[in-house]
């Protein structure tokens, strides 16, 4: 592809930068000096082809999930990533793209810790997170309530014993086109796939029928999205506080349901400073969550 991959440490010299095309990427690994930079090495051959693979079964990751959209029939790992995130939630629109940024980043960590003893590792692709822990080990995150806010609402720490190794943050602020209204809803999940899909979901769903809201069919702004004709949130204004809570209501159902399904471990959803919770130990990291 035009430009090729641009990869390089950054300052401070622990911290890998890989970016390619529309993919940018913070990659870091603690452990022994050796095997830290053979982690980099695996990160850094594994990330020249991601792309190049990806945009070749582009149509194909535009599908809506349905039955005849099965995981074995992509050609590469990373869109069979996406592919099985997104199955798990059939019975809602959604296609593999909706996980693109995620499985990115469970790719490149999966190659990055191939045959590596690392005390813990992660993947950054623009805020959906792969985490490696040993024993022991943790990861804190931030909980952000607005991608403009440079200060994160609260942190919670993931311990090396809890099912979850991936975060994402979906909602209408973000790369990607929304069809609700949160400001942010941040999932933790057992891969980041797996959090990205749900992610988007719930902040779909995070939404109410409002005159403050517009809204633009998906394709009139991307003839290339995978929405097609569906409205995505373009611009939101004032609301009222009982449109405010029925539309967070709306999301936390949601992501409560995809808990109770053994889909996430929880979910932080934000809307003009007000929260909501699913999942234990979350709503301690805020400052306010109802």
């Amino acid at each position: 592809m035009a430009g090729g991959p641009q990869i390089a440490m950054l300052p401070d010299g622990k911290r890998l930068h890989l970016q390619y095309g529309p993919t940018d990427m913070i990659v870091e690994a603690d452990g022994e000096h050796d095997e830290v930079a053979a982690a980099y090495r695996q990160a850094i051959a594994r990330f020249r082809t991601l792309l190049p693979e990806l945009v070749g079964e582009l149509p194909r990751l535009r599908l809506p999930v349905d039955g005849d959209l099965e995981p074995d029939s992509f050609r590469w790992s990373t869109a069979r990533r996406m592919a099985e995130a997104a199955r798990l939630h059939r019975g809602s629109f959604v296609t593999p793209m909706a996980g693109v940024a995620g499985a990115v980043a469970d790719e490149l960590l999966a190659a990055m810790t191939e045959g590596r003893r690392l005390e813990r590792a992660y993947a950054n692709n623009g805020g959906d997170i792969a985490i490696h822990l040993s024993d022991g080990a943790e990861f804190t995150i931030g909980l952000v309530d607005h991608p403009g806010n440079p200060e994160p609402a609260g942190r919670f720490t993931i311990a090396q014993p809890m099912p979850v190794r991936g975060v994402a943050t979906s909602g209408r602020h973000g790369r990607s086109f929304s069809l609700g209204i949160a400001d942010a809803v941040t999932v933790l999940a057992r891969n980041a796939a797996s959090a990205d899909v749900a992610a988007t979901l719930v902040a779909n769903r995070v939404n109410v029928d409002h005159p403050a809201i517009e809204r633009r069919p998906a394709q009139e702004l991307d003839p290339d999205s995978d929405l097609g004709p569906m409205p995505v949130t373009v611009a939101v204004d004032a609301l009222d506080g009982a449109s405010r809570d029925a539309a967070l209501d709306s999301g936390l159902a949601a992501a409560q349901a995809m808990r109770e399904a053994g889909l996430i471990y929880g979910a932080v959803l934000a809307l003009d400073g007000t929260y909501r919770v699913a999942g234990q130990g979350l709503a301690g990291a805020l400052p306010a969550a109802a």
